[in-house]
């Protein structure tokens, strides 16, 4: 994907494999042919050996940088001290350890081509809740460098373009200073550890150079007399000195091998365990954790309960206000006629009696009027009647007289 990012081949792919597929295989990264004839080999970025899974992708090309080989011992030895010594028991069993690898190139490559890193660096950070802590570790490629122990935040100010390695500066604002007194510990301990492995080995290689030194020098003049029979039984005697050295180196090679697998079984059956044992310690301090939080939360839910009823009661107020609101909202004239209609009513009684009275007598009045205006009338129709009969008489009778 690097040389070709069209490629449909899947990630890990032998390299015999993309050969006939990529054409530009090799342009842009690294191949096995690099590291042929050369004092380097393919030095992983992240070792396997730091964690319990297998992960093929840590073999990949992609995953190595060029390291000598006595240089990847010595930094594989240091990592795994850290890492069962320090690390992974500082931050309970390593299920909350995280770890950032990598390498800082220098101006030296191999063919022209790998570049040669100028230091190695390894950034660890545990992310337990009230007891975390950050930490990074660098060793130069330059022989004779132990590994140095330095802050996360100086770390990302010696890669290029300062970049942040953990999110929310992981561990960092924490800092248990507990454990990291302990990881320093182990720190100076891996480091005197170094320190004497290099000066053993320096003064192994003194008494090699002597050697070699003397061999360089003109041989003395051997012996004029040699035996015979001391030839015969060297060299009768040198097939079976051989075969015995092989059969010793294969003795050892088997029982360290064996030692190896055995040491490794061991060590993933302890750290099965110690992972059993914290899970099982997590999973009872999270179900004691989810008890109190419910006992906890019986005062919260009994004030919620609280809370609830008198927002009912409140609504019920409400209404009756608003009921109340709305007899308020009839006009205040309609009810106050409403209420002093019995007055009112009460109060109209003696004037409509007397009404009813005055209309009575009137009405007895007029009918006494009427009565005696006819009378009147009939008796001065009847009057006159007789008057003007009267008065015939008398015009009638006035010659007689």
């Amino acid at each position: 994907q690097i040389d070709d990012p069209n490629s449909n081949l899947e990630e890990v792919t032998n390299e015999a494999d993309a050969i006939t597929t990529v054409d530009s295989l090799g342009s842009k990264q690294a191949l096995t042919t690099d590291y042929l004839d050369s004092d380097y080999q393919r030095g992983q970025l992240y070792p396997f050996s730091l964690s319990s899974d297998l992960h093929t992708a840590t073999f990949a090309l992609t995953n190595a940088a060029p390291m000598t080989q006595t240089f990847q011992e010595r930094w594989y030895m240091n990592l795994n001290s850290l890492m069962d010594r320090a690390l992974t028991p500082q931050c309970g069993g390593g299920n909350d350890l995280y770890i950032i690898t990598g390498a800082v190139p220098s101006d030296v490559k191999v063919k022209d081509k790998v570049t040669i890193p100028k230091f190695v660096w390894l950034a660890a950070c545990c992310a337990v809740p009230g007891g975390g802590w950050a930490m990074g570790f660098v060793k130069h490629t330059t022989d004779g460098d132990v590994i140095e122990d330095v802050m996360v935040k100086e770390l990302e100010k010696l890669l290029p373009s300062n970049p942040q390695l953990f999110q929310n500066n992981c561990g960092e604002t924490e800092q248990d200073t507990e454990k990291m007194k302990k990881i320093l510990e182990v720190v100076n301990q891996v480091q005197d550890e170094e320190r004497m492995v290099q000066s053993k080995e320096t003064t192994s290689a003194l008494p090699s150079t002597r050697s070699k030194r003397s061999a360089l020098q003109p041989p003395e003049a051997p012996e004029e007399r040699s035996s015979f029979l001391g030839n015969l039984v060297g060299f009768i005697a040198t097939p079976f000195i051989k075969l015995s050295q092989l059969i010793c180196h294969l003795v050892v090679g088997i029982l360290k091998n064996t030692v190896y697998v055995l040491w490794y079984v061991a060590k993933q059956v302890i750290n099965g365990i110690e992972s059993c044992l914290y899970h099982l310690g997590s999973a009872t301090v999270s179900y004691f954790l989810a008890i109190g939080e419910e006992l906890a939360s019986i005062p919260w839910k009994v004030l919620k309960v609280i809370v609830k009823i008198i927002r009912a009661i409140l609504r019920i107020l409400c209404c009756l206000l608003k009921v109340v609101c709305r007899i308020l909202g009839i006009p205040v004239r309609v009810l106050v006629d409403v209420a002093t209609f019995p007055v009112y009513t009460m109060g109209a009684i003696p004037i409509v009696c007397k009404d009813i009275a005055v209309g009575l007598g009137g009405a007895i009045s007029l009918l006494f009027d009427t009565a005696f205006g006819t009378m009147g009338g009939l008796f001065q129709v009847v009057f006159s009647v007789f008057k003007r009969i009267g008065y015939k008489v008398t015009f009638e009778n006035s010659g007689e007289l």
